[in-house]
This record gives structure tokens, C-alpha cells and sequence, in this order.
């Protein structure tokens, strides 16, 4: 399983048709910092229904992309480039719950 140590998210929405060589210049020139740093990097497209996470796990680079089938991703709203998530809120997020309102961790069962 993948585990990062930080999740990164990309704040502005991005074409999902990138793939992993686009994702990882965006991560060098839009979020200036390194790709290949152990870091996760989340992207969201326009409506929020589609995430990818691009990480290298120390031998090569995973690209992993998840769709809602109904709502949206809850993306937080700031003037930066980038927003560091603690894993619990990565763990909610990708559940597609408001992350941004919880204080508790996801439950023991949910492995997203």
C-alpha cells in the first residue's frame, strides 16, 4: 500500500488528461517543488469529481486516479498553489466527506 508521509493538494483544477510526465512538471513549475520527494500530490478537475495522486515511492512513480459517482471532492479555498493534509484528512477527503470540518479520524474499517 502506499503511504505517504505529506499530501500535497495542487488548489487549482487541472486537464485529467495529464499524465504522469505533465503532472509531474506542473508539481516542478506550479507548486514549485520536486516531484520525487517521498511527498504525495493530489490534482482535482474543474468539477471536483476527479482526483489524481502522482508519488514515487522510491523506484518509480505511481499515478493513481479516483472518481465520484455522486458529489464532489471538497477542495480548500486559498490563495496558495498548494495545501499540506494531515493523512486523516486525506483519508476523509478521499471518502468524499468536508474534511475541512472534522476533527475526528476516519474510521479503524475504512481503508481508502
Amino acid at each position: 500500500m502506499i503511504r505517504p508521509d505529506q499530501v500535497w493538494l495542487a488548489v487549482e483544477p487541472v486537464d485529467m488528461r495529464l499524465g504522469i510526465d505533465g503532472l509531474s512538471l506542473k508539481v516542478q513549475q506550479a507548486l514549485r517543488r520536486a516531484p520525487c520527494d517521498g511527498s504525495a500530490y493530489a490534482f482535482r478537475n474543474r468539477n471536483s469529481n476527479r482526483i489524481k495522486l502522482l508519488i514515487w515511492d522510491g523506484t518509480g512513480v505511481w499515478l493513481c486516479q479516483r472518481r465520484l459517482h455522486r458529489g464532489h471532492f471538497i477542495w480548500p479555498a486559498t490563495t496558495d498553489v498548494t495545501f499540506a493534509l494531515t493523512p486523516e484528512q486525506w483519508h476523509w477527503l478521499t471518502a468524499g466527506v468536508d474534511w475541512q470540518r472534522l476533527t475526528a479520524k476516519p474510521p479503524a474499517h475504512w481503508h481508502v
